[in-house]
């Protein structure tokens, strides 16, 4: 990253730490086969077996519930088809899906493509305050409910969702029911302990929390009823065929052994810092709508500036060094407003002015003010053109 530049679009993808370079670097050389039994291929299955217990650990489940996958989005694939394949082979007539309205679209577009196979979908609107009420989701459920998907924290605002709550009053009212979760935007802001929360399936990226893209994981609950959608060989213990990106897998668990290290608390603490940094000098500005919860994720900080378009503003922005976005790097480019304002009942007016500032352990405290101080300039300039 050239030199004097602010980079605040972490929720889109962080910059990778040291460490996890250097562990990258130090199994960059083990070519072998994890599934091969020479000595080369047990190399191999160490380093993975390795960041498995370090995945794990920081997400607080068992090593065996953890599969390895490409990424986020296969891994919300692989939840919400694997729990339909599952109800198929049971013969159980369950075809309803609940999800929400401001889902990252890697669960919205699987949602939609289950229609092709039967399914129906129920998508649950939060409040217009941008938060989702436990009440809302148990409404939606029908006898024939097959699955809840809805995210810890959202990507755009940065609201958090009270899942714990969820998954116990969904299990409350029909513990047939299999509760997913869309944790990648969770996973290093907020603490997460998925054994504790009730969810069946999980799923996380590892490009979130500074490690590389490419990888990331998904949680399966013992006895979940689920099936494996990647058919092949026995990889991931028959759960996810194709060999095993070891040196993606290799910087998965550094980053989440880097994080472990620092402790989640003190990261908090920094994100918060970080981010009241930034609001300090924006919030004298008038005309300033902010679209993220008080009580949301510390990383996200979601704001509409009246009068400016968003695109106009990131494009000067960026021209004087500070690096941000509208929403979701999965839409960017679309001229659509975000479909997590609209959804929370934002005019298409209004959803065009909103910016997504995102921080990371990495961004300094004078980083964030000096950006928030040129925010105001810009703007202030913008207006007045």
């Amino acid at each position: 990253m050239g030199a004097g530049v602010i980079y605040l679009d972490n929720a889109a993808t962080t910059p990778m730490a040291d460490e996890v370079w250097a562990a990258m670097a130090a199994v960059a050389a083990e070519y072998g086969n994890p599934s091969s039994l020479h000595a080369r291929g047990r190399d191999a299955r160490a380093v993975v077996e390795t960041a498995r217990r370090q995945v794990a650990a920081f997400i607080g489940a068992a090593p065996g519930d953890v599969v390895f996958t490409s990424g986020g989005t296969e891994a919300n694939h692989l939840a919400l088809f694997g729990a339909w394949l599952a109800a198929g082979a049971d013969g159980r007539v369950r075809r309803h899906v609940v999800t929400t309205a401001v889902e990252h679209h890697s669960v919205l577009e699987p949602c939609r493509a289950l229609r092709q196979f039967g399914a129906e979908v129920t998508f649950v609107r939060p409040r217009p305050d941008g938060t989702l009420a436990v009440a809302d989701v148990v409404s939606a459920l029908r006898p024939d409910t097959l699955c809840v998907s809805v995210m810890a924290v959202n990507n755009e605002t940065g609201a958090v969702y009270p899942v714990s709550d969820i998954a116990a009053a969904v299990k409350q009212a029909d513990s047939q029911v299999v509760v997913h979760c869309d944790m990648v935007q969770a996973l290093g802001v907020v603490p997460v302990r998925v054994e504790d929360t009730g969810i069946d399936l999980a799923t996380f990226s590892a490009h979130k929390i500074h490690g590389p893209k490419g990888v990331g994981a998904l949680y399966v609950r013992r006895g979940t009823r689920w099936q494996p959608v990647l058919r092949g060989g026995a990889q991931e213990r028959g759960r996810r065929a194709g060999t095993e990106n070891v040196l993606g897998i290799a910087g998965f668990g550094a980053a989440c052994a880097r994080l472990a290290r620092i402790g989640m608390e003190e990261h908090t603490r920094h994100l918060a810092e970080v981010r009241a940094a930034f609001w300090q000098p924006v919030s004298r500005l008038p005309g300033v709508r902010v679209n993220s919860p008080p009580d949301g994720s510390p990383a996200i900080l979601n704001v509409a500036f009246r009068g400016v378009r968003n695109d106009i503003l990131l494009m000067r922005l960026d021209l004087e060094g500070v690096l941000a976005s509208a929403g979701s790097a999965c839409t960017a480019g679309s001229l659509e407003p975000s479909h997590v304002l609209l959804a929370c009942g934002q005019a298409e007016e209004e959803a065009r002015e909103a910016v997504r500032f995102s921080f990371s352990g990495m961004t300094t405290v004078d980083e964030a003010r000096a950006a928030g101080e040129l925010v105001v300039r810009v703007v202030s300039r913008l207006r007045r053109a």
